[in-house]
């Protein structure tokens, strides 16, 4: 006799399942996570595609594919060391910034029309085949050559 439980992903938000079933003598589990497909280029990086997860943010799409995106603050919308560039179709179908981030843009290297904070940017379908470009530096107040851990 098989009992199924949907648990939430540790560290993923509430879109992320994983299915478990369990019995007395084994346990299967399968992903519905769903996924999408994302470029990203910039900062000496050539065009690269990666899988993302829809429910993530790109903060977190970076570091599950080794992709340098600074996040002095962790993500915790307090610099602007995230900074990347939509491209345009992905611009209009990403959640709308809050005034935090815009506040915080504003500090950003290079900023563009289409800029966003890399942990404020929820992934969703709509965003598939997304560019996401990487700003040639950051404004950062860290000591230099400071890299922040993963989270």
């Amino acid at each position: 006799m098989w009992s199924t439980v949907a648990m939430p992903i540790a560290g993923r938000r509430a879109t992320a399942f994983l299915t478990v079933q369990l019995s007395r003598y084994s346990v299967n589990t399968s992903d519905t996570t769903k996924h999408i497909k994302m470029r990203w280029k910039g900062k000496g990086l050539p065009e690269r595609e990666v899988k993302a997860n829809v429910g993530q943010t790109l903060l977190e799409v970076s570091r599950a594919n080794d992709i340098y995106l600074e996040a002095a603050c962790e993500g915790s919308l307090a610099c602007s060391t995230c900074h990347c560039i939509l491209d345009e179709k992905t611009y209009s179908v990403a959640n709308p910034p809050k005034d935090a981030e815009e506040d915080l843009l504003d500090l950003a290297f290079d900023l563009r029309p289409t800029s966003r904070l890399g942990c404020q940017v929820v992934v969703s379908e709509k965003m598939d085949n997304a560019l996401i470009e990487l700003p040639s530096a950051t404004r950062n107040m860290a000591v230099d050559g400071y890299v922040p851990p993963a989270h």
